[in-house]
Parts: structure tokens; C-alpha cells; sequence
């Protein structure tokens, strides 16, 4: 099991392989067991692991392509009870949108990404920024920290290169932007060198929601924690969908889902991690991104000092709030699993827009609903020539191979059209 799921009244560990999480689902929901196999297939044929013809049955139910429907729409059609649903949809937090909001199709290529198997990335998220590094300065490129872009520079309605703030200008014949797609276009490339069609489009879209991260250290073996699964997924009660409509409303959530990656399980061999005899984990929760949720009237990105925000009494009440709720709600569903704790910081979505510049401080890019999915999205190539974007805003979504996927598409395109 690479993931386990906990709900109330039952603990599901999520197996390898479509027909052994049909077998266990069935197993555990038996009453169920039409849902779970019209659900399996219909999810099964999406992601093209099964021929068309068995998407038809629940095609007719739902009256519409499956690109034109929500994952809730898919439950209701399949008729899955509430703890199925829970069980079917936990992977809600890999993309920060409730199954009401959560185009069924990208549901559908998110579970079978991991139903091969949850990989980790050895050593973590740094050894694949050591191998990017590696990449560019064996290509002869240059890697330039601390240098934030100003401007992109337009002539002649074409993009040639950025402005740094310290007012030096960088000049290219292709640009490249990975950064927030909002302030790419709307602050960077500027309206006035949008047609207004794209400015609309970009001021309309809708970003993920931002998450809450618990990031801890224990003086627990991992061999002593009680689990085998690198990933914890613990949902207080069956009512998913209140948690994030708190969230968009700008409310703490009273009882937060909390989703648990162990580091230490997921790559036990290596010490960048953690010592030996030590635990490395995350407790993370989607949040709300509005500044009036944490104490503040703005983000970071607006305020004179981005780092002005983490003192004041509001911002620090609240952070410790939602920490709470989240410790509580992992110690009702694991009882004593939290112990022994040496070392224990937060980041909020204020944390997250700071270093990163992410409109409302999200970590997925744009919402995963069904008017924002795949083509919907930023295009790679841009309405301005010599501008191209990659990153979590663009198709192929945020994450390591979605990120992978788009940076191997625009390379592939511009090598094509630079022949």
C-alpha cells in the first residue's frame, strides 16, 4: 500500500494495481460492488487503459461526454454511497478541489498516474534541483539566483528578453516563464501588450487552494511508527465537501482533512531525509487564501515588506489555530502517532506567496475544475511571439510529471519551430 486511507469507521490502503483495488474496494464496500466496477471502468477507459466500449453504460447515465463532467457527477451516477465516495475521491488533496468542483477526467488520469505505484524522487525535491543545475551549466546556461524579473520586455509586440529589479536587462530570442500565470501576463508582460481577449481570460481564471503544512521532525524510528504506508490520509468525518466550501468562503475548517507524507518511509535508506533513528513528515490541509483568513488586509506580494506579516498577533493567532485543529484532528484518528516531536515549523498560503509570488499562495497553479482543465488552461505557446510558459498553470498540471510533461512538450516545440 502506498497510501492509507483513514475515514471513521475504517481504514483503506490503496493497493497497486487496477484489479487488486477493484478486489480490495469490493472487499471492503461488498454491498457496493456494481458502483466500484462501473466506476473502475468508466475511470479505466478515460485514462485509456481499457477499450471505449466501456464507458458507454455510464455515458448514458450521465447524458453527457465524460470531459463535461464533475467526479461528483460521476459518484452520483455510479451511485456510490458516501463512505465509497470518500474512499474513490481521497486523492482530492493531490489537486485541491472537491469532487463537486473536480473534472472527472483529470480524476481519472490523477488515479492512474498512481495506481502504477507512488514513486519519490531519491533524496527528495533538492536532488531533482541538483539535476537541473547540472542540466543548464553542462549546456552552457547560467543559473542566476536572487535576481527577480521586473518585466518582460515587449518590442515590436514581441517578447525579447526581462528586466530585473536591480534595472539590468536580459535579452533572448525566446522567452520562457514558469512563474504565476496572473502576474507572468497581467504584471509582467502587462495588458497593454495583451489582446483583450487574453486579458480577460487570464484575470478570470480561478487558482487551486493554497495548503497548510504542519513540517515536522520526530525522534521516532520510522521502523516504530505503526504504519507501513509513506502516506496518510486522515478525513474526520464524511463531509469533504464542507471543508473546502469553508475554505473558499475564507474560514479556517473546523475539522481538516490531513493528508500525511512521510519522507522517512517513502526513502528510509537515505539520511538527507533524516539521522537514523529519526522521522521526516508533513501535515498538510488545504486552506483558504484570502489575507482576512490570517489576520492581514494583503498577501506578500503586495505588501511594502513581504516579510512584514509574520509577526503581527493576527496572522501569528491564526497559524496557530489552524495547527491546531490539524494536531487534533490527527491525534482523534491516531491516537499517540504525534510523539517525541524535536523540531516543528508552518507555512501558510501567506508563507507560500512569499517565496514563491503564487497568486493567493497556492502550490497546484490553476484550479482543477471542468472550465479550467487541459486546453482550457494557459496555453504553452503565447499570443505573444517569443513568449512561452511551462509550469503547474499550463495543461498538463502542477506536480513533478505534469510539470516534466509540459517543460518536454514546449522544448519539443521550439526545437520544431527552430530548425
Amino acid at each position: 500500500s502506498f497510501d492509507s486511507v483513514h475515514l471513521p469507521d475504517l481504514v483503506f490502503d490503496m493497493p497497486v494495481g487496477w484489479e487488486r483495488y477493484r478486489q480490495r474496494l469490493q472487499e471492503t464496500f461488498p454491498q457496493e460492488a456494481q458502483a466500484i466496477d462501473r466506476y473502475i471502468d468508466f475511470v479505466k477507459t478515460v485514462a485509456g487503459r481499457a477499450p471505449a466500449a466501456g464507458r458507454q453504460p455510464l455515458q448514458k447515465v450521465l447524458g453527457k461526454p465524460a470531459s463535461q463532467c464533475t467526479l461528483a457527477e460521476v459518484f452520483d451516477a455510479v451511485e456510490a454511497s458516501d463512505r465509497l465516495r470518500h474512499v474513490l475521491g481521497y486523492l482530492c488533496g493531490i489537486y485541491a478541489a472537491p469532487p463537486s468542483k473536480a473534472s472527472a477526467v483529470m480524476h481519472a488520469r490523477v488515479v492512474d498516474h498512481y495506481i502504477g505505484g507512488a514513486y519519490f524522487v531519491r533524496r527528495g525535491g533538492r536532488s531533482m534541483v541538483e539535476a537541473l543545475l547540472s542540466a543548464i551549466k553542462d549546456g552552457g546556461g547560467e543559473v542566476r539566483l536572487r535576481s527577480k524579473v521586473e518585466r518582460i520586455i515587449v518590442e515590436g509586440e514581441k517578447a525579447v528578453g526581462v528586466e530585473l529589479t536591480s534595472g539590468e536587462e536580459l535579452r533572448a530570442p525566446i522567452v520562457l516563464s514558469n512563474a504565476d500565470a496572473k502576474r507572468t501576463f497581467l504584471e509582467m508582460v502587462g495588458e497593454e501588450n495583451l489582446s483583450p481577449a487574453l486579458a480577460q481570460r487570464i484575470k478570470g481564471y480561478r487558482m487551486a487552494l493554497p495548503l497548510f503544512i504542519i513540517y515536522m521532525v520526530m525522534e521516532v524510528d520510522p521502523s516504530e511508527l505503526g504504519v507501513s504506508s509513506p502516506h496518510l490520509c486522515l478525513f474526520p468525518d464524511y463531509n469533504a465537501e464542507e471543508q473546502f466550501a469553508a475554505c473558499y468562503e475564507g474560514r479556517l475548517p473546523d475539522r481538516p482533512a490531513v493528508f500525511i507524507p512521510i519522507a522517512s518511509l517513502k526513502d528510509p535508506l537515505s539520511e538527507s531525509i533524516a539521522p537514523r533513528g529519526y522521522t521526516n513528515l508533513q501535515l498538510m490541509s488545504v486552506a483558504p487564501a484570502q489575507p482576512e483568513a490570517w489576520g492581514v488586509s494583503q498577501g506578500p506580494a503586495s505588501a511594502a515588506t513581504r516579510s512584514a506579516y509574520r509577526h503581527t498577533p493576527p496572522y501569528l493567532a491564526a497559524r496557530r489555530e489552524m495547527e491546531e485543529r490539524m494536531l487534533r484532528v490527527v491525534e482523534e484518528m491516531m491516537p499517540g502517532f504525534i510523539r517525541r516531536v524535536v523540531w516543528q515549523e508552518c507555512a501558510s498560503p501567506l508563507t507560500q506567496e512569499r517565496f514563491t509570488l503564487s497568486s493567493g499562495g497556492t502550490s497546484y497553479g490553476l484550479e482543477h475544475s471542468l472550465d479550467q482543465s487541459m486546453t482550457a488552461r494557459v496555453p504553452y505557446q503565447t499570443e505573444v511571439p517569443g513568449l512561452w510558459t511551462v509550469g503547474a498553470n499550463t495543461p498538463f498540471g502542477h506536480g513533478y510529471l505534469g510539470c516534466m510533461m509540459g517543460g518536454r512538450t514546449v522544448a519539443k516545440m521550439i526545437l520544431q519551430q527552430n530548425r
